[in-house]
């Protein structure tokens, strides 16, 4: 079963259940799969879907500090609910080591021994590592492993 049909039945089961959260969750990322299909034209991938569950991840994450920062703990509740909805269906994301391993056969692949070459690397990473580490991390160690 494809990510996307494992969201559609989930939505499903959890209209059943009565789940506000996790319903709308799932409904609002229904939309970017649709926004996808109906803007593009064709049909989306489960790669396709797991970078649309990492870009609402990062908004929720985005969006949790900001309520934390203005003293809502309510919202930063229901946020924190939202990420743990979105976790599921991601992939288990990479340790530190075995990141660094990536990267470094990476590097190896592409040639680069400076940091003139991190472009890249960073192209040639996203696609090998996929959704399994964020952007933010993946810069982070190809910094460190190329200074």
């Amino acid at each position: 079963m494809s990510l996307k049909d494992q969201i559609k039945s989930d939505v499903k089961d959890a209209m059943r259940a009565k789940e506000v959260v996790k319903r709308d969750t799932l409904r609002n990322i229904q939309a970017g799969i649709k926004q996808i299909e109906v803007d593009e034209r064709r049909d989306v991938t489960d790669a396709d879907v797991e970078a649309i569950l990492m870009k609402y991840l990062k908004q929720r994450e985005d969006a949790k500090v900001q309520f934390g920062d203005a003293g809502r703990d309510d919202l930063v509740e229901k946020e924190d609910a939202e990420i743990a909805i979105v976790k599921a269906y991601l992939p288990e994301p990479m340790d530190d080591t075995e990141l660094e391993s990536v990267l470094k056969d990476v590097i190896t692949s592409v040639g680069a021994e400076s940091m003139k070459d991190m472009g890249k690397v960073m192209g040639a990473a996203k696609s090998a590592i996929g959704s399994r580490a964020d952007g933010g991390r993946i810069n982070q160690m190809v910094k460190k492993l190329l200074s």
